[in-house]
């Protein structure tokens, strides 16, 4: 796989989703929001009831992250990513309904890949441990919606080079399947 930096902006375009590799290092900058596995249930018990959603997802990429309080001065604690698996029974629904990158860490479902081929999405991770390291990339956070999930609400962040890397394209390239294969042989 080439490596190669790529800069976006959220919302994201399909066409541009499509052109990323797993391998590729991408750095965001602009507006992504957090969700957990709490807000995810919500986000899609909203959806099945017909109820309007907190924000639109369209083209949208979701940290899953619980961030730590900011300290005075800073936008945000530490905010370093959580296991994405815990999402794979609602992130089938939230790409349907236009999210286009996750960022988390840890592997992902057959059925999360087969929805990220169909709807055009991709899986970054971010590093695992570098929590304090990510939060200077973002530069302002507030509570959009769920506010009595504390930690877990789901924020719209600014952030600025935020590093991540392409692990499972829409394609169904996957970084962790390259890393297996390359270290059996």
């Amino acid at each position: 796989m080439d490596e190669k930096t790529i800069r976006l902006t959220p919302p994201l375009r399909e066409d541009e989703v499509r052109k990323l590799r797993a391998g590729d290092r991408v750095l965001l900058s602009g507006v992504i929001y957090t969700g957990r596995d709490a807000a995810h249930k919500r986000l899609v018990e909203a959806h099945t009831q017909g109820q309007a959603l907190p924000l639109d997802l369209s083209g949208q990429v979701i940290y899953y992250v619980g961030p730590c309080p900011a300290k005075p001065g800073q936008a945000i604690g530490s905010a370093g990513p959580t296991t994405s698996g815990r999402m794979d029974t609602y992130a089938p629904t939230i790409m349907q309904l236009g999210l286009k990158a996750m960022v988390g860490k840890g592997l992902r479902s057959p059925a999360v890949v087969e929805a990220m081929k169909q709807h055009g999405a991709v899986y970054l991770v971010a590093t695992g441990g570098a929590g304090a390291l990510l939060a200077r990339r973002i530069t302002a956070a507030e509570v959009v919606a769920y506010p009595d999930l504390g930690p877990e609400a789901i924020y719209r962040l600014e952030v600025t080079d935020f590093p991540t890397i392409v692990a499972i394209d829409a394609h169904g390239g996957d970084l962790y399947a390259a890393g297996k294969e390359r270290f059996a042989r």
